[in-house]
């Protein structure tokens, strides 16, 4: 009998979204209110979400 791996929970993937979406609007705000600091550290945040968020999709195709 051959098991099944678990998949990525919805869930999960819906919070990487929104975490996405989150740090690209505070990144977009940060920036108009030309606070440099905040939109350079949101913007990296965003960066960083959706790494994870292709990498994540790239590791569930080569899924068998």
């Amino acid at each position: 009998m051959q098991r099944d791996q678990p998949r990525t929970p919805v869930l999960m993937d819906l919070l990487l979204r929104g975490l996405r979406i989150g740090a690209s609007t505070v990144a977009i705000v940060e920036l108009l209110r030309s606070d440099w600091l905040g939109g350079g550290l949101s913007s990296l945040a965003w960066v960083v979400f959706f790494q994870v968020e292709r990498r994540r999709a790239a590791a569930e195709q080569l899924e068998p």
